[in-house]
């Protein structure tokens, strides 16, 4: 058995409106955050009173996305499509208006970036020519949630229709689709090897599927009082992270999906808002955590051995 100690390293201030996305830039100790107030920050986890503004845009951010082969920086502007930064040059990259509905999340592989947006679609973008190369629209409300599949090339989405729905990345034909939850499914994460599919929704229920046996289920846990909002894999992918708009954030362990440690504002100092976002970089394991509250927390996660007596 092992115990879990957790301390509040840092609380990062400079957003004026709810701090919705994260991102790890291409250093751990490097990320950014995406707002309500439309604004694109990078942030330093060496030195976290020192934010440097990379964007201000008109609309509120609810998706960054780090494409690592062109070093670029995706931003998901609401209503507006997408837009390049190259944000070490400090210089625009390119945008596309492929939709006027608000971008929910992003992912790419390799060259191919997938964006799932409010109006139920499923884009496919070649960032090479900056085009729009395929779309699906295969539900009526939002799609709110991307998980790519690296092992089988599997691109899970989660809807505000309560489905799951899975598609080939070759083409985007729909391969599986049910009802998965109660409620909307607000995040989704592939195992780290591929075999297994956790889901969070607003329902408040975490639950598993097994990927190569048809998306079956696994096993359910009431995980959170509200909805869940977010889930993150630890850098040695066996532990992971939900937050919820019940103010918490909740570690777990993966093998046995047992919840070891809950992280809230009467214990910890948490947030006083829903976390909506999480970030747990390899700068000395530290978890970094976004609200709408307006602030990120910087935590430090220990897991310590304890042998028995």
């Amino acid at each position: 058995m092992y115990s879990v100690d957790v301390k509040r390293l840092h609380n990062i201030t400079g957003h004026r409106d709810s701090v919705y996305t994260l991102q790890q830039a291409d250093r751990p100790n490097l990320f950014f955050s995406g707002s309500g107030d439309g604004m694109v920050v990078l942030w330093d986890l060496e030195k976290p009173d020192e934010g440097e503004l990379i964007a201000k845009l008109p609309h509120s951010i609810y998706a960054l996305h780090q494409h690592h082969l062109s070093g670029f920086l995706l931003v998901g502007h609401n209503y507006d499509g997408i837009h390049l930064i190259d944000w070490r040059n400090k210089k625009a990259g390119g945008s596309l208006k492929m939709t006027t509905a608000a971008i929910f999340d992003m992912q790419s592989l390799d060259h191919r970036l997938f964006v799932a947006d409010g109006s139920g679609t499923l884009t496919e973008i070649d960032l090479r020519n900056l085009s729009v190369s395929n779309k699906v629209k295969a539900a009526e409300k939002s799609a709110r949630a991307l998980a790519i599949n690296t092992v089988n090339h599997d691109i899970a989405v989660g809807y505000s229709d309560c489905y799951i729905r899975v598609f080939d990345a070759v083409d985007l034909h729909l391969k599986y689709e049910w009802e998965a939850h109660k409620n909307s499914v607000f995040t989704l994460r592939y195992t780290p090897d591929g075999n297994f599919l956790l889901s969070g929704s607003r329902d408040a229920r975490l639950k598993l599927w097994d990927a190569n046996a048809g998306y079956i289920p696994v096993t359910e846990v009431v995980a959170h009082m509200y909805a869940i909002n977010h889930l993150e894999f630890s850098p040695d992918s066996k532990h992971f992270v939900t937050c919820s708009m019940d103010k918490s954030i909740k570690v777990w362990d993966l093998q046995e999906l047992r919840l070891l440690k809950v992280i809230d504002r009467g214990r910890h100092a948490g947030h006083g808002t829903s976390v909506n976002k999480l970030l747990w970089t390899n700068h000395n394991r530290q978890l970094v955590s976004a609200s709408d509250d307006r602030t990120m927390s910087v935590w430090q996660i220990d897991f310590n051995l304890s042998l028995d007596t």
